[in-house]
C-alpha cells in the first residue's frame, strides 16, 4: 500500500515525509530545445498558501481524499479553490508585508482546461522556482526539481484531462546540504518566479539542438549536433538562408552530428550579428537566432575572433525593487543599458543561473556574459548527493544556453575556500563543464591567498581564466599589499579580477577614509585602477556590483538590510560618483584595446 493511500492521521508520526517524493527528479535529460515551440502558459492567478509544516505533502493533499476506506466523510486541511490568489511568475516576498522574510513551503494550484490533440506528447515547463519545487496533477505526484534557477520539465502526456488541477509546492528553506547553503550574501526570494508553460510535441520530437562555430581559428565551419525524443534512424535538415546554407544531417539512433563549411559575419558585442537558424527532423521543427563567434584563450590572452579583448565588465544580481527575482525584460534591458552606458563589454551574471531570456538579450543587445552556479562559500563538499545537484544544475546551465553567442565563460562557483575535498568537488566540475561545451571557457571567482598575499588557489590549474576576488581598500583596508599581490603572483593564464569595490549609501558624505561614504567608494575605485592599469596579466574586471541588492546580513545603519557596494542606487535612478571613475577608466581601456 502506497503511503498516500494510508489515513490523514499517519503524517503526525510520520519522522521521513520527504522520503518517497525523491524518485522522481526532473534533472538534465529531461531538458529539451524549446526556444521556438508554441506554449500555452499557465501564468496567471493562482491559489496559495503559506505550509510552514509541509502539510501537503506529509498529508498528501494532492490526492484531494474527502472519505476514508470505510466511507467516512474526512476533514481536510485545505480548500483550494478558496485560498487568496497570487500572480505568479513572481516571488512572495514582493507580493505582501507579511511574505517579506518568509522563509518555506508554499503551496500554489489552479484549474486549467486542455483540448488534447492528435498523437501528441505534453511537457510541463517551470522556468525556476526556489529551491525545491515538487508538481502534482490530477491526483498524481509528477516529480520534483533542486535548484532554484534552472528549468525543470515534466512530462505529463497521458495525465490531461478536459479540465484539471495542478498544485506546486515550493520551498525556499535554505538547507546546509543544499547549492547553495543555507548562508549566502543575497536575499533568499522565494516563489514560483519564471514562466509555468505546457508544451505540445510530436511523438517524436528534437530534443536537443547545439550549433556553433568550430573552435579552430578558420572562422569557416559550424558544428550542428541533433538529438531526438525517440533512438529513429532518419536525417535533419538545416537552414540557415542568410548563408545559403541547405545540409542534411544524418541521424542514427536518434543523434546526429556534422560539420559544415560556412562563412558567417562573427558576432561580437560591436557587431551582435545574428542568424535565422532552422532544424527539421522526423515531423518536427525548431529555430533559433544563433551568433557565430570564438573564444579561447592564449597564455594571458582572451581571444574573441582571434584577436585579444579586455573584458570591461561588470557584476549584477538578477533583483529589483518590485520585483525581486522575477525582472521584467524591460528591466534585463536596463541592466544591459546601463552596463553599456559604464563603458561595458561584458557581464558576470552572479551568482546563480539567470533567466535564460537574459542570455537572449544579451546576444541581441551585445553584451559577453560571464554565467555561474551558485556553488557558493561553505558548500558540502564532502556529500555526494550536494555534488550531484551541483553538477546537474551545472549541466542544465550549459544545456539551456548552448546556443548563445554571448555566454563566453561557465563559472564553477564563488569564494570557496582552498581545501582538498573543495579542490576535488569544484575541479570535478570544472572537467564536467570542459567535457560538456568545448566552444566556453569555465572559470571560478577565487579568494586572495592572504597567507602568501598571492593568486594561489590550487583549483586555478584546472581553470581556463582565474578569476579574483579581492577588496583591497575595504575588506583588506591596506591598499600596499594590492601592488604586493600582483607582484607576488606569478598565473599562467589570464585573470579577471571578479570582485572589487565597497559600500556606499547614497547622498551620504565624509572623509576618504569614511567607510561607507560616496568618497571612500571613489577613493577605493581611484586607487584599485591605479593599481590595475599596470597589470598585464589581468585581461578584465567585473566590480561588485551594478546597482545596491537586498541582504538580510547587512544590518549597520549604512546597510539597512542591502549590500551598498552597487554603483547605482536600488531603485538604479541615482549613479554613485565612483561609477564615473570605473567610466572614465573603461574608455581608457576602449581606446587602448580597440584602437
Amino acid at each position: 500500500m502506497r503511503k498516500y493511500e494510508q489515513e490523514n492521521s499517519s503524517d503526525i508520526n510520520l519522522e521521513d515525509y520527504l522520503g518517497e517524493y525523491e524518485d522522481k527528479q526532473a534533472t538534465v535529460e529531461d531538458l529539451i530545445f524549446d526556444r521556438s515551440r508554441k506554449k500555452e502558459s499557465l501564468n496567471g492567478l493562482w491559489h496559495y498558501a503559506v505550509d510552514q509544516y509541509d502539510t501537503c505533502i506529509r498529508q498528501h493533499w494532492f490526492a484531494e481524499r474527502y472519505t476514508d476506506q470505510n466511507g467516512f466523510t474526512m476533514p481536510v486541511d485545505y480548500s483550494f479553490d478558496e485560498w487568496p490568489t497570487m500572480q505568479l511568475p513572481c516571488c512572495w516576498n514582493t507580493q505582501s508585508e507579511k511574505f517579506e522574510l518568509y522563509d518555506g513551503s508554499m503551496v500554489f494550484t489552479r484549474k486549467f482546461r486542455y483540448e488534447a490533440q492528435n498523437k501528441e506528447k505534453v511537457l510541463l515547463k517551470i522556468g525556476a522556482a526556489n529551491y525545491i519545487c515538487r508538481v502534482f496533477l490530477n491526483q498524481e505526484y509528477l516529480g520534483m526539481h533542486r535548484g532554484g534557477s534552472t528549468p525543470a520539465y515534466f512530462d505529463v502526456t497521458g495525465l490531461l484531462q478536459a479540465e484539471n488541477r495542478i498544485i506546486i509546492q515550493a520551498d525556499s528553506t535554505r538547507r546546509p546540504e543544499q547549492v547553495p547553503t543555507e548562508n549566502t550574501d543575497w536575499f533568499n526570494y522565494g516563489g514560483v518566479y519564471r514562466d509555468i508553460e505546457l508544451i505540445r510535441l510530436p511523438e517524436t520530437y528534437i530534443k536537443r539542438f547545439q550549433i556553433a562555430l568550430v573552435s579552430d581559428g578558420a572562422f569557416n565551419k559550424i558544428k550542428v549536433r541533433v538529438r531526438l525524443s525517440e533512438p529513429v534512424n532518419t536525417a535533419a535538415q538545416l537552414r540557415i538562408d542568410e548563408l545559403g546554407l541547405c545540409a542534411e544531417i544524418p541521424v542514427t539512433e536518434g543523434a546526429g552530428e556534422a560539420v559544415l563549411e560556412a562563412h558567417p559575419v562573427l558576432w561580437c558585442p560591436e557587431n551582435p550579428k545574428l542568424y535565422a537558424v532552422s532544424l527539421s527532423c522526423a515531423g518536427d521543427e525548431v529555430s533559433d537566432e544563433v551568433g557565430f563567434r570564438e573564444i579561447r584563450v592564449q597564455g594571458h590572452d582572451i581571444l574573441l575572433n582571434g584577436k585579444s579583448i579586455f573584458l570591461r565588465g561588470i557584476s549584477a544580481h538578477e533583483e529589483s525593487v518590485p520585483n525581486g527575482k522575477a525582472l521584467t525584460d524591460e528591466e534585463r534591458l536596463e541592466n544591459i543599458r546601463l552596463a553599456k552606458e559604464l563603458g561595458c563589454n561584458f557581464m558576470r551574471a552572479a551568482h546563480y543561473p539567470h533567466d535564460e531570456r537574459m542570455a537572449r538579450l544579451a546576444d541581441r543587445e551585445g553584451i559577453l556574459l560571464w554565467e555561474e552556479i551558485p556553488v557558493y562559500w561553505a558548500i558540502r563538499f564532502t556529500r555526494e548527493k550536494t555534488y550531484a545537484d551541483a553538477r546537474n544544475q551545472l549541466l542544465e546551465l550549459i544545456e539551456r544556453d548552448w546556443n548563445r553567442a554571448s555566454v563566453i565563460i561557465w563559472s564553477v562557483g564563488n569564494e570557496n575556500a582552498d581545501s582538498d575535498e573543495r579542490l576535488a568537488f569544484m575541479k570535478n566540475l570544472a572537467d564536467t563543464a570542459h567535457a560538456a561545451d568545448e566552444n566556453r571557457l569555465v572559470s571560478a571567482a577565487c579568494l586572495v591567498s592572504f597567507r602568501e598575499n598571492a593568486i594561489a588557489d590550487r583549483l586555478a590549474e584546472h581553470l581556463d581564466v582565474i578569476g579574483l576576488n579581492e577588496y583591497f581598500g575595504w575588506y583588506t583596508p591596506d591598499f600596499r599589499l594590492l601592488p604586493q599581490l600582483f607582484e607576488n603572483s606569478h598565473p599562467t593564464k589570464p585573470v579577471i579580477v571578479t570582485e572589487l569595490g565597497a559600500d556606499a549609501l547614497p547622498g551620504h558624505h565624509g572623509t576618504i577614509t569614511d567607510k561607507g561614504t560616496e568618497e571612500c567608494q571613489v577613493y577605493v575605485y581611484e586607487k584599485q585602477v591605479e593599481t590595475l592599469r599596470g597589470i598585464d596579466y589581468v585581461r578584465g574586471m567585473t566590480p561588485w556590483i551594478l546597482y545596491d541588492f537586498r541582504c538580510p546580513r547587512r544590518t549597520s545603519v549604512i546597510q539597512g538590510y542591502y549590500n551598498r557596494k552597487g554603483l547605482l542606487n536600488p531603485e538604479k535612478t541615482y549613479k554613485k560618483p565612483a561609477f564615473y571613475v570605473l567610466q572614465r577608466y573603461y574608455q581608457e581601456l576602449k581606446e587602448k584595446w580597440e584602437k
